[in-house]
């Protein structure tokens, strides 16, 4: 949520960027909101000390012995008048609330300008495409030729979207995840943890916008729970409400999750294979840090996620997302986009970004230094990375002309030393 001091001391700045998300800032209606704020807050301080020259009058009327009932009846006048302001004065804290919820992060000044995600600038790269003796084949039919990926039985199951993996396929997928907590823990200095695979509304609407997604979440039926569509959700979560030392911070966690999304703006958009699916997993990086760390922070989060890729010696390229291309929370987002060659094109595998204090606003996220007040943490978080984007990698990459798949190397030894899949 952004700063409504901000809004208050420099409203046309604010306006002027996020115009350059594509955000049209309603500025009549938040006018209108400050207007009657300022009306009530007005109104209840002249009417506070009112009610205390009232006290002090009443006070010296039966000190003198003097009949105070006309000024009693005019205070219980005042603190009835006063009890109204309060009900109308949370009225519009709460309209307040709600218009400010849905309003996006402002880009920080290093964002490029930009409409979309053609207007994302590369950063850099690493690796280069493999030249194959023959025509590569997608992830799909890889997978289907090993007889252990197989999205016809998925639908059976469970409709679109979906994917059943059998055997080695199976394996790798899960040895994707293991080396990469075993690197973010070991080499990169997270602490894992586990979570709950559902959150609250007020969790949800925490790390974004309850309102303007939901569609976007599965909710369970009756109850105030939705399924995770990141580990984010939960993991960011752990500092809700609390006030952190700040010799505590940063706090870097590393969480394997499976992720579950409705793809509700996704329609026709890679329904062929593991690209887009309502069910995934994630190895997901999260940052509580001190604000003047933010962005260093984010800088090691994106390399920590680029180095899983430099391990597994898969190409790739990093884009930093200009401001119409980036999500609602974030002030500065970094994308790593893996090498596919059945594609031709470099895809998403990891989104890196800073909140700032964006999320630590909305879910009162604090810290405190020695002797000082109570100040907003920073969020960040990223993928470290999407298990089924990286395992799609390997199959395509990896792949061979008689069709089995060659490990990565550095994938061995959580493979029990196998070096190369192959069809029964």
């Amino acid at each position: 949520m952004l700063d409504i001091h901000q809004l208050r001391t420099n409203l046309d700045a604010v306006i002027e960027r996020l115009a350059e998300r594509g955000y049209a800032f309603d500025r009549e209606a938040f006018l209108l909101l400050e207007a009657e704020r300022k009306q009530f807050q007005g109104r209840a301080q002249d009417l506070q000390a009112a009610r205390n020259a009232h006290a002090k009058k009443i006070g010296q009327a039966k000190a003198r012995g003097e009949d105070a009932a006309p000024l009693l009846a005019e205070a219980a006048a005042i603190n009835g008048e006063l009890g109204d302001l309060e009900g109308k004065a949370a009225d519009v804290q709460l309209r307040l609330h709600e218009f400010l919820s849905i309003i996006p992060n402002l880009p920080h000044e290093s964002v490029p300008s930009g409409r979309n995600a053609d207007d994302n600038v590369e950063v850099r790269r690493h690796g280069a495409p493999r030249s194959f003796d023959f025509a590569p084949r997608d992830h799909v039919d890889v997978g289907a030729g090993l007889g252990m990926l197989d999205f016809e039985t998925a639908a059976k199951l469970a409709g679109a979207r979906f994917s059943v993996m059998r055997g080695g396929v199976a394996r790798l997928h899960r040895a994707i995840a293991q080396f990469m907590l075993d690197t973010h823990t070991e080499q990169h200095g997270y602490t894992e943890v586990y979570v709950p695979y559902m959150v609250s509304g007020e969790c949800a609407n925490g790390v974004s916008s309850l309102a303007k997604f939901k569609d976007d979440l599965f909710k369970i039926e009756g109850r105030d729970l939705y399924l995770i569509p990141t580990a984010e959700y939960p993991v960011t979560n752990f500092v809700r409400d609390e006030i952190l030392a700040a010799d505590s911070l940063p706090l870097k966690f590393v969480c394997h999750s499976p992720c579950f999304r409705s793809e509700a703006g996704a329609y026709g958009k890679d329904t062929r294979g593991m690209i887009r699916q309502h069910q995934f997993d994630k190895v997901e990086l999260v940052q509580i840090v001190e604000p003047e760390q933010s962005y260093l922070g984010h800088e090691e989060l994106t390399a920590h996620a680029e180095a899983i890729l430099k391990m597994l010696e898969l190409p790739y390229r990093t884009m930093v997302l200009c401001t119409g291309d980036m999500g609602f929370s974030s002030a500065k987002t970094y994308d790593i986009e893996v090498w596919l060659p059945a594609q031709n094109a470099y895809r998403e595998i990891s989104s890196c970004s800073n909140f700032e204090a964006f999320q630590a606003r909305r879910m009162q996220a604090r810290f405190r230094r020695e002797k000082g007040k109570p100040e907003l943490a920073h969020t960040l978080n990223g993928s470290g990375l999407a298990v089924g984007r990286t395992l799609v990698a390997i199959l395509e990459n990896y792949q061979n002309a008689d069709g089995s798949v060659t490990i990565p190397p550095v994938l061995r030894p959580y493979m029990g030393g196998v070096e190369k899949l192959s069809r029964p």
